[in-house]
């Protein structure tokens, strides 16, 4: 074969074959947070697990958005999303609240102590399998809402929980149970088929009354004077929507049953 009858690549495909630096490096910086994250709950610097997990979804929020806005959306990319999700939301908040609360349950027998590790990782694992089903079901659910839990609000659920009870000086040993049930629910509700809104339909550029402004200003007030409770009531309340609107929808269509049966 003659030097020139070599197959070259064409810019398409020498484009899909390279990365995209911007929204990767978001991506990037956030999978970072969520290893630091890690790394400072083994060592008890649990105030600062949580903030750490806070950056990481405040960079996950914005890698996708960045990818979309310089149209730089690859495969790629959204594979090296999900796997950085899973280490900021799932590992991350998991081994902070075992490192935190969970691991003191051993100090009630060998059974507890597994149960606290069982419960973090069934955590991780129900992140895992959330994010895996996120990716499977994409374009084809109606995009105006999540099923299940999404990872970034339930690791806001389980960070927010400690970074409150901690800042507060609750010890760990002494929200043992209600940790507990905090990150079994979280990760249950992750794989649950619970609607929740995803805020995907709102149109940024377009105007809003102005109340709206208003509001959005005494809420990053409200968030200035105590950041912790902020978060955790936000989600909490977020976390809660699920199950509340399933149980409403389901007592509109008794309620209509019952029409029904006395016309």
């Amino acid at each position: 074969m003659e030097p020139n009858d070599i197959p070259t690549l064409s810019e398409e495909e020498k484009r899909r074959r390279g990365l995209y630096i911007l929204p990767n490096l978001f991506t990037t910086a956030a999978l970072f947070a969520g290893f630091y994250s890690i790394v400072a709950a083994i060592q008890g610097k649990y105030e600062l697990a949580a903030v750490a997990v806070f950056i990481a979804m405040i960079l996950d929020g914005l890698d996708g958005r960045v990818a979309r806005m310089t149209n730089t959306q690859s495969a790629f990319g959204a594979e090296y999303d999900s796997l950085a999700d899973l280490v900021s939301f799932g590992l991350a908040p998991g081994l902070l609240m075992y490192q935190w609360a969970l691991m003191h349950l051993k100090e009630l027998g060998i059974a507890w102590g597994k149960a606290g590790w069982l419960v973090a990782f069934i955590y991780v694992a129900c992140a895992a399998l959330r994010l895996a089903r996120f990716n499977t079901m994409v374009g084809k659910t109606d995009k105006r809402f999540f099923s299940g839990l999404p990872s970034p609000a339930a690791a806001a659920l389980m960070i927010g929980t400690v970074w409150v009870f901690y800042d507060s000086e609750v010890l760990g040993s002494h929200f043992m149970f209600p940790a507990l049930l905090i990150t079994l629910t979280s990760g249950l509700l992750m794989v649950s088929n619970f609607s929740y809104y995803s805020f995907k339909d709102i149109d940024f550029r377009n105007k809003v009354p102005f109340v709206v402004g208003v509001l959005i200003i005494l809420g990053l007030s409200l968030a200035t004077i105590h950041p912790p409770t902020v978060i955790f009531t936000v989600f909490l309340v977020y976390a809660a929507s699920g199950p509340v609107m399933w149980l409403y929808r389901r007592y509109k269509r008794i309620q209509r049953r019952k029409k029904g049966e006395e016309a």
